[in-house]
């Protein structure tokens, strides 16, 4: 299954892109970010516990499933003041 990715903020930043397409075999969003992280170098940052993503555009959690031909974005918590 391909899987398109999107970085945002400081993940685009420290990995110098605006996304990419993964290939492989994924259930879960969790899934597809250990992919990455499995990449190793740069790609760490996505370990990061409290890293916030979203499926077609909707936020939602790692546990969510994943469909052929999915966006997946992943970014750093927003915080406000």
């Amino acid at each position: 299954m391909n899987i398109n990715v999107m970085y945002f903020a400081r993940y685009r930043e420290v990995l110098e892109a605006d996304g990419e397409t993964l290939e492989g075999t994924f259930a879960t969003l969790d899934d597809v970010r250990k992919a990455l992280v499995a990449k190793g170098g740069n790609y760490a940052v996505l370990a990061e516990q409290n890293l916030m993503c979203a499926r077609n555009e909707d936020l939602c959690k790692l546990d969510e499933p994943v469909a052929e031909g999915d966006v997946v974005a992943f970014f750093p918590p927003v915080t406000g003041g």
